[in-house]
């Protein structure tokens, strides 16, 4: 009879936890399905937050100007957003194209001519002879070397082309990430509200100081690192388009890549300063060699004007979270990776520096 009871207790246990069980696997299976339904969007969502952070102080400065109109200081940032995206954007894939289509052309009519190679290009380390054989046989018989390497100009053609779509996807995105920020903005006053409620909830008294971190790192990533690497591009685009180098639009969007990656613009504008050397007139080339070295140091005081401001960010975090959000999710993760792995070290330092240290000055004795 003693028996009895235990085994009703056992038996109700069990089925608490099946239903238990049976309670969290459906959580399980609808939050994991939610989730596959707004994966695509997720990371236009994350970088329209980190864009609406960043702009939110110029927002409320136009709101000003506007007399508190929220709603149009919103409408005139995005209509302004979207034509430094696009209009840029759109100009640089088009030279892209024109450049490949015009360097093709020219190899199927045998019209198009290289120049003959400086012979300063022997003295390049490691691949100076090479490029420069490679070079002089170019500017002999441009057809001769085309077949030559028609498999490697053929996955060059390929390259370029998508590289054009991808900049046509790219730029897709960041307008629609620049329109779910400005929703962001106008919205601001409730979304703080119910971000500061759940940082509360989540992390107590803590929570308030988390979203000034927050706050204050977004902005100083987006202005000190994407803001600059923007710079170091527009500036570089102009120089290049300038000099009438092919393809400037493909070489300045190599330039923001690198930037953004923390890695010196020299890396890509050095060889065309070579190369520049070769096919204008030395006053010329010398400028642009000059102009090129004071572009690839300019972080070198833009960045402490944009970046600082308390932060002390180790740029190895930038760099890992650029390449990484890049490997991860092409040219908008490139920017919303070196920002979101910068947040969560600023993050972590923050949580380490205000945690309670045991007090030592006790003795064994007391």
């Amino acid at each position: 009879m003693m028996d009895q009871p235990n085994t009703d207790n056992v038996h109700s246990l069990n089925q608490r936890v099946i239903d238990i069980a049976v309670k969290l696997a459906a959580l399980a299976f609808i939050v994991g399905w939610c989730f596959q339904i707004i994966r695509p969007f997720v990371l236009i969502v994350i970088w329209g937050a980190i864009i609406a952070v960043a702009l939110h102080p110029l927002h409320n400065k136009l709101s000003g100007v506007l007399k508190g109109n929220k709603k149009l200081a919103s409408t005139l940032i995005a209509l302004i957003g979207i034509s430094i995206i696009a209009v840029p954007s759109v100009h640089l894939a088009s030279s892209g194209i024109d450049s490949a289509q015009h360097f093709y052309t020219g190899l199927e009519e045998g019209t198009l001519k290289i120049p003959a190679a400086n012979e300063s290009i022997k003295e390049w380390p490691v691949v100076g002879e090479k490029i420069y054989t490679l070079w002089s046989e170019a500017s002999k018989d441009i057809q001769k070397v085309a077949g030559k390497y028609s498999e490697q100009l053929k996955s060059l053609s390929g390259t370029v082309l998508s590289a054009a779509a991808g900049v046509g996807g790219t730029v897709l995105q960041f307008i629609i990430s620049l329109v779910i920020a400005v929703v962001f903005m106008a919205k601001s006053g409730s979304l703080h509200q119910g971000v500061s409620v759940l940082m509360r909830r989540l992390m107590n008294e803590n929570g308030d100081r988390t979203i000034e971190t927050t706050i204050a790192t977004i902005r100083s990533v987006a202005t000190g690192v994407l803001g600059v690497a923007a710079i170091q591009s527009l500036l570089s685009g102009i120089g290049l388009l300038i000099a009438d180098i092919p393809g400037a639009g493909l070489w300045a969007i190599a330039v923001l890549i690198l930037a953004i990656a923390q890695l010196p613009p020299i890396l890509i504008l050095g060889p065309i300063a070579a190369y520049y050397f070769s096919v204008a007139d030395t006053t010329a080339a010398i400028l642009f060699l000059i102009f090129s070295i004071i572009v690839s140091m300019s972080d070198a005081f833009l960045k402490p004007i944009f970046l600082g401001r308390g932060m002390d960010i180790p740029m190895l975090v930038i760099l890992l979270g650029a390449i990484g959000g890049m490997l991860l999710s092409g040219i908008i993760g490139l920017f919303v990776g070196a920002v979101v792995l910068a947040l969560g070290y600023q993050l972590m330092m923050d949580w380490l520096a205000h945690q309670q240290t045991p007090d030592l000055t006790t003795t064994k004795d007391e």
